[in-house]
């Protein structure tokens, strides 16, 4: 096999593999830029691969589109960079450990709920708040999350459940949050709470989230006054990580320009 034979099969494997990985998640109703476009790059990576003869052909006979073509590929090379550059970040941030001790509250930000119950990436959430409580027992938990469409309880109460089965946290001790639909509410309205126990935006709080969303939670959580937390990221589960991840870059970016944070 020549050179450019491997590389063509390499191209095609890997737009298969994105292509397959974007197609079966939004069978499940995983419809968002995280799943959406590794779709699009893999169609593009195996129409390249299969018909790369008859593109160059094309193209060699309209200057225009050439220049077009190849731009586009060093576009999405300096993007492919950035994205790299993005994981590796949210790759070294959920390694490190965190001295977690003395905190006053506890936030735990909501990430969806399907038939009653709490979504993968919610219960890795929950895991991580219930150790941490575990080893706090004094500490109050506001968890935060509003009535998703189609759902009759709100993200709170389903997180609320969760703790008090999974990790055996008291009832009492956990405080619900049921108005928001954004981790922008989830921020604002919790003050409301932690005001009501007599705790403030300089009171040490832990916010537990997902690994990828460490970064925007906490520009956020910043941007709104709080003065003394620190963002703790949960493990994101396999089946959804990257993409995940995928969508937190395009987020991340969207949330800077339109001044989220």
């Amino acid at each position: 096999m020549n050179k450019n034979k491997l590389l063509r099969s390499i191209l095609f494997i890997l737009g298969f593999l994105l292509f397959l990985d974007g197609f079966i998640l939004i069978l499940y109703k995983k419809i968002h830029l995280g799943t959406i476009l590794p779709l699009c790059i893999g169609l593009v990576f195996c129409v390249t691969a299969l018909w790369i003869k008859q593109i160059s052909n094309f193209l060699a006979q309209h200057a225009t589109l050439k220049k077009i073509w190849s731009f586009g590929w060093i576009a999405f090379g300096i993007w492919l960079i950035s994205l790299i550059a993005f994981f590796g970040y949210i790759q070294l941030k959920s390694t490190q450990k965190h001295h977690i001790e003395n905190v006053q509250a506890i936030v735990v930000l909501g990430s969806g709920i399907s038939q009653g119950e709490a979504s993968p990436t919610l219960a890795k959430r929950l895991d991580t708040a219930g150790e941490i409580a575990k080893q706090q027992p004094q500490t109050l938990i506001i968890v935060s999350g509003g009535l998703d469409y189609g759902e009759v309880k709100t993200e709170a109460e389903i997180m609320s459940n969760y703790l008090q089965e999974h990790a055996q946290i008291q009832e009492n001790r956990i405080l619900q949050e049921n108005q928001s639909t954004s981790t922008d509410l989830n921020m604002k309205n919790s003050q409301k709470i932690l005001i009501a126990h007599k705790l403030g935006l300089n009171s040490k709080i832990a916010i537990v989230t997902s690994d990828f969303h460490t970064l925007r939670a906490g520009a956020i959580t910043h941007k709104q006054g709080y003065s003394n937390f620190i963002t703790v990221g949960a493990e994101t589960p396999i089946s959804t990580r990257y993409n995940a991840w995928l969508r937190e870059y395009f987020t991340y970016i969207s949330g800077w320009v339109f001044g989220e944070y």
